[in-house]
Order: structure tokens, then C-alpha cells, then sequence
């Protein structure tokens, strides 16, 4: 299998399929064209035999710092056609197991994505942010849904609200990841697991998967649509213009104007 973009790199081994974003020199910030490249690889891998799991990895010091705003503010999107929610549809149905590494930086989508990854692995250095909004914006990726159903309420909240950094071991505790290594053994944690499933009964593991799934599916789906329409309605609005602006001059956002 090959990626379409050259930030988004692929190995294939031991039927497991590693996807790496690999744009260091941007700290790994998504661009449409790479969340197009990952949204085609999984509905490949969704259909080859020869893949059973997937691996989900950034660079060292980096998972992702979440969207290239340069690239948001260009035009729209997240619409429904749009290459984002192409790749939040497509890790959300993938039908065989999807390991996470997170090193570095897991910011925004980097951090939601996560809730949709069957296992993750994170560095003790790891940092997690959801900054939605810091920036403007709205929650996104059915988080909205899923964090006050796996950490409660309160801590949703304060992580949604306030849009502060928080740990690896923070991460753990609030059952954003299942498991905190040294710093620069996550990936080689995530291939260990990876192979040991890779091993086990194909059929068996997707129907285990799907059933675990079975009782959020249709809600988290209806999340995340709606919550792409009220994204998009955020990403014209002049809250988010100023934001983006305010990061991308350095200087803190300005939001004594709106009401």
C-alpha cells in the first residue's frame, strides 16, 4: 500500500499496517491533503486481507499539533464532503483494530482521534490538548459525546472549557489511553501489541471490536455529524478569525468585541 501524500508515510509487515504523519518541520499539523491520503489508506486497509491492525504514529517529540489553521482558513472544511470528515468516517468504521503511539504533542484532533483508536500507547512526556475553544470553535470527532461517558461530566468540562495541556498520566486516568511507557518506547509498545493481535483469529477480533462499539455506534455518529455542522458554522466566524490570526501573529486572541 502507498500514501498519496508525502507527509503521510505507510510501512506494511507482519499484516500490520503503520501510518506515520510526518511533517516535523510543521509539528506534524494536518493538512487536506493529508487527511485524505489517511482517510483512503484505512478504507484500503479496511479491504486487504493481509492487513488485521493498523498502526497510528507521528514523529519523535510530535504525534500531531492538530489542523494546519493556515490551511482551515483557506476554505472550508468540515463539511461532510470534506477530506476531514472523509478521515473521521473512515478510522471511525474501520473494522479491524487501530493502535495509537502518541509522542510529543497530541493537540485537537490529535487528542480525539485517540477515541477512536482501540488501544493507545503514549510517551511520559506526551502533552494532550483540546484548545477548540481557545480557537473559536466547538468540540469535534463526537467528543462532545464520548469524554463525559468515559471520564465524567465534570472532567469533560474542564478539559473542554478551560482547553488547557494536560499529561500522559492524566491521559491514562481519564481512559484517553490505556497505557503510559518511557519516553520513545509507545511505538515499540504499540508493534508489540500489534503483533501479538495480528496473531489471534482475524474474524474474531472484528466481530469483538464491533460488538464493543455496538452501543455507541449510531449516537457517536450522529454526534459527529453535528458537530461537523457546527465546526463549520465556527470556522466562518469572526471568533475563529481572530483567534487563528492572534496564533499564527503570536499574541493572545482579542474576544472583548463579541458577545
Amino acid at each position: 500500500m502507498q500514501s498519496t501524500c508525502a507527509e503521510i508515510q505507510v510501512s506494511q509487515y507482519e499484516r500490520i499496517l503503520e501510518i506515520s504523519i510526518h511533517r516535523p518541520e510543521r509539528k506534524n499539523a494536518l493538512t487536506m491533503d493529508m487527511y485524505s491520503a489517511m482517510a483512503e489508506l484505512l478504507r484500503e486497509a479496511s479491504e486487504n486481507p493481509e492487513v488485521r491492525v493498523v498502526i497510528v504514529t507521528g514523529t519523535k517529540g510530535v504525534f500531531t499539533s492538530g489542523n494546519d489553521l493556515a490551511d482551515f482558513l483557506g476554505g472550508s472544511a468540515s463539511g461532510e464532503e470534506s477530506p476531514v470528515f472523509q478521515f473521521m468516517r473512515a478510522l471511525y468504521d474501520f473494522p479491524k483494530p487501530v493502535i495509537a503511539a502518541v509522542s510529543g504533542y497530541a493537540v485537537g484532533i490529535g487528542t480525539t482521534m485517540l477515541l477512536h483508536c482501540d488501544l493507545s500507547i503514549a510517551d511520559d512526556d506526551a502533552v494532550f490538548q483540546m484548545p477548540f475553544v481557545n480557537l473559536g470553535l466547538c468540540p469535534e470527532y463526537a467528543s462532545s459525546y464520548l469524554l463525559p461517558r468515559i471520564m465524567g461530566h465534570a472532567k469533560a468540562s474542564e478539559l473542554l472549557l478551560l482547553g488547557k495541556k494536560f499529561d500522559a498520566q492524566t491521559a491514562a486516568n481519564v481512559n484517553i489511553c490505556n497505557e503510559v511507557v518511557y519516553a520513545g518506547e509507545a511505538l515499540e509498545r504499540a508493534r508489540e501489541y500489534a503483533r501479538e493481535v495480528a496473531t489471534k483469529a482475524p474474524e474474531a477480533v472484528r466481530l469483538t471490536k464491533k460488538l464493543l462499539r455496538q452501543g455507541t455506534y449510531a449516537s457517536g455518529l450522529e454526534f459527529i455529524s453535528e458537530e461537523a455542522g457546527h465546526f463549520q458554522n465556527r470556522l466562518q466566524s469572526g471568533e475563529f478569525r481572530e483567534a487563528a490570526t492572534a496564533f499564527m501573529e503570536k499574541r493572545p486572541a482579542d474576544f472583548s468585541k463579541f458577545s
